[in-house]
């Protein structure tokens, strides 16, 4: 089982180009500059470049991160170590069975949605209150976040 870097890559542009959309004015753009306390003239000053280019490293890392929790087997590759070539042949005829168990943009999208309900959503939770911001804030940006995990995982998942 090795990496698909395009898959991989792919999904970190689909984090931006969601929240192209998410963000955008006919969406929820205003809602979340109003619960964000964040005015036009301050977004408009920041370095886009930079902001762009470390949200797409931080979402190319997200990336390597939900392989392991949308292809479930990165488990069975995890646990003989990670060099199928120095692996038991009970690996090889499991991944004969089962290599592509599971492996659809269908499936990648339930445990994506899932990683944002259950991980992205605490987490963001948690800082928000901490923040004392309201929920307006938290749904806004969790459910950002539910949606994007569902289209990575998709396409992790389901690029083969």
């Amino acid at each position: 089982m090795e990496m698909n870097f395009l898959a991989l890559i792919t999904a970190a542009v689909s984090a931006l180009l969601t929240g192209f959309i998410w963000y955008s004015p006919k969406l929820f753009g205003n809602a979340w500059m109003k619960a964000s306390g964040i005015t036009e003239e301050q977004i408009k000053g920041g370095n886009m470049a930079k902001i762009f280019g470390f949200a797409l490293l931080f979402a190319f890392l997200l990336a390597l991160a939900l392989q392991g929790i949308v292809i479930h087997q990165m488990g069975a590759y995890a646990l003989m170590g990670g060099n199928p070539a120095t692996a038991l042949p009970s690996y090889e005829a499991f991944m004969a069975d089962y290599s592509n168990a599971y492996r659809t943009f269908k499936h990648g999208a339930l445990h994506g949605a899932l990683s944002g309900v259950f991980i992205a959503l605490p987490i963001l939770g948690i800082n928000a209150l901490f923040e004392r911001k309201g929920a307006k804030y938290i749904l806004v940006n969790a459910g950002y976040w539910v949606v994007t995990l569902a289209v990575m995982g998709a396409i992790i998942c389901g690029w083969k």
